[in-house]
This record gives C-alpha cells, structure tokens and sequence, in this order.
C-alpha cells in the first residue's frame, strides 16, 4: 500500500531534453502518459511540467540549474528517481511546495469542487485525496459517509472539520494526523471513523487549553495518540462502532468491547493514561441511553464523550483525569 504523497528531491543536473528522456519516456511508455504545462508559474528560476497519465495518475516535476528538482507523483516512479529521498510538503523550499500545493488544489476544483470549497479541509488533507491509493476512498468517507457523522449531512461534516482545521491546532502534525484517514484502495469506514476521533480529541484537548503532542512513541514500544504537555497526562483514543453495526447487543457493551481492545497492550502498559471513548458514530438514541447510564469503561481514567458537527460535546467521565475538558451532560 502507497503512503501519502510526498516528494523526491533530485539533487543532480535537469534540463529538458533530459525530462523527455528519463521521465516522460518511460511514463509514456508504460502508462501512456501526456505532458501538459502546470496551471501556475512555477517558482522563479525553477521550470516545470506535469504528466497526466490514461490511468489518471498524476505528477509534477520542477527543476533548477543549481538546486536540483523535485517530483511529485501517485504514480510509478521513473527508474532514475528510485534512490532518491522522500519529503513532505513541510520539508522543502516553501516556494516549491507553495507552487505544487496550488496545482493539486486547482485539480481538485476541477474535479470536487464540492470538497474544495472547504479550503482547510482540502489542504490538510492534500497528502492522502492525492495518495496512489486513497484518492478515491478519502474523498468518498466525505462525500458519501459524513466524514463519519450520523444523522448529518455532507455539508455539516465539511463545516464541522473546516472550523477545526482552521485553527491550526494541527498544522504541526499535518502528515501524522491526515495519513490516518488512510491511503488504502479498500473503503475501511471503521478504521477512517476511528481516525477522526484523534481529530475529535484534539479539539478536546485544545478547547480545554492544553497543549499537546500527537503520536508519542513510548520507552514501552508502544505509541499512545497523543501527550498533554502541560499536565504530562497520556491520551489513547478509541471510538467505539455503535451496537447496530456489531455483536455487542447494547451501547453499553459497544463501549466496553472496544476499550478491552485497548487494556491487554496500551493501557496495560499505561494504566494512568486517560482513555477517550469517542461516541460519535452513535445515533442520537443510543447516544441518550449511554448519557443516562454512565457506564464504566473498564479502565479507569476514562472521558465518554459524543462529539456533532455542530461542535458541541456531551459526556461524562470516571476516576480523576488530571484535565480540563468542556463537557455537556
């Protein structure tokens, strides 16, 4: 399975002839492949194309007399490009990653503009909407599935993760947190649900004022999702699938199955972390039963929560989690 996109820094001499040649041949050769001039001027001094292929792979390459070049693909990488280095768009000159990000958005208006419109979203989620693999399932988990809201419309998810992105709570861990959503070909709605509720728990944390880092690589060998520096509390997300879409034949039972998933490894590990039980794959009624009983979770320190797209956040929680959250009972 292919990661997010990201780029491939040639370090030695590009001219044209030598982009015919060693790129555009092989791509045309294999794939079919056109060569087309960028929407936008490419940085200064730096020249540019884009090869569009008949299976709809895309790549952008730009050059330098003096810097080197840069390729940008989900598609095969030409034979010249295989020992080069990757980077993400963070890890480069800005001028370059600037230009590249504006030919994938120009794309993607061209083709969703429905999901462009949401200029955070689009941008934060570039790296997989733009991956080999995930193109199509990331675009879909928001056009078809909510972004993983019940009872919500397209838009209303959109709005929902446009205002969080805006923030920029998580523009540090861009590549982290929008790999998560995924760069596979299969359609994995319970895993990119799950993804989201790492994005659901940033917003906690933020909203309570605490800063944090995400996917925090411990001395136990195991990665917790995310640490709150001011209070050096560990976080482990999950997001239980509501009992309608599994064998737990309660609400209760959905959230108890699934942090048992978590209690024999992590939080075995960790048993002062504090466990975040996202509830927001719930429906509204089997959301109240949970409100109304309270149930424990297995592990105790535990936040149950339902998060809407409307922002706002029920729940409760069990035992002393040292945090200041924003819940609504």
């Amino acid at each position: 399975m292919a990661g997010p996109i990201r780029f491939r820094y040639a370090t030695d001499s590009w001219t044209q002839q030598r982009v015919d040649s060693e790129l555009f041949g092989p791509l045309n050769g294999n794939l079919g492949a056109r060569r087309v001039d960028p929407h936008n001027d490419p940085p200064p001094e730096y020249q540019a194309c884009l090869f569009e292929m008949d299976n709809g792979d895309i790549a952008l390459f730009c050059w330098h007399d003096d810097s080197g070049a840069y390729w940008l693909g989900n598609t095969e990488t030409p034979r010249t490009l295989w020992r080069t280095e990757k980077y993400t768009f963070e890890e480069i000159p800005y001028p370059v990653a600037r230009w590249a990000q504006r030919e994938l958005l120009a794309r993607l208006e061209a083709s969703d503009p429905w999901l462009a419109a949401y200029d955070h979203v689009a941008w934060f989620f570039l790296p997989v909407f733009f991956s080999k693999d995930g193109r199509e399932t990331t675009r879909a988990f928001f056009r078809d599935h909510e972004g993983g809201f019940p009872d919500a419309t397209r838009e209303d998810a959109l709005e929902f993760y446009e205002a969080l992105l805006s923030t920029g709570i998580l523009d540090d861990h861009r590549y982290t947190m929008a790999t998560k959503l995924g760069t596979s070909e299969r359609l994995d709605l319970v895993r990119m649900r799950a993804s989201m509720a790492e994005l659901h728990a940033a917003k906690l944390l933020a909203d309570g004022g605490h800063e944090f880092v995400p996917e925090v690589e411990l001395d136990s060998g195991y990665a917790l999702d995310f640490r709150v520096l001011d209070t050096d509390r560990l976080v482990e997300v999950t997001r239980p699938e509501p009992p309608t879409r599994r064998r737990a034949g309660t609400p209760a039972a959905a959230l108890r199955e699934t942090v048992d998933g978590k209690t024999s490894n992590q939080l075995a590990a960790h048993p002062n972390a504090v466990v975040f039980v996202d509830c927001s794959s719930f429906h509204d009624d089997e959301w109240q039963a949970i409100a109304a009983e309270r149930p424990g979770v297995g592990h105790n320190p535990a936040v149950v929560y339902r998060m809407r797209p409307d922002g706002s956040v029920a729940g409760y929680s069990h035992g002393d989690h040292g945090l200041s959250l924003q819940l609504s009972p």
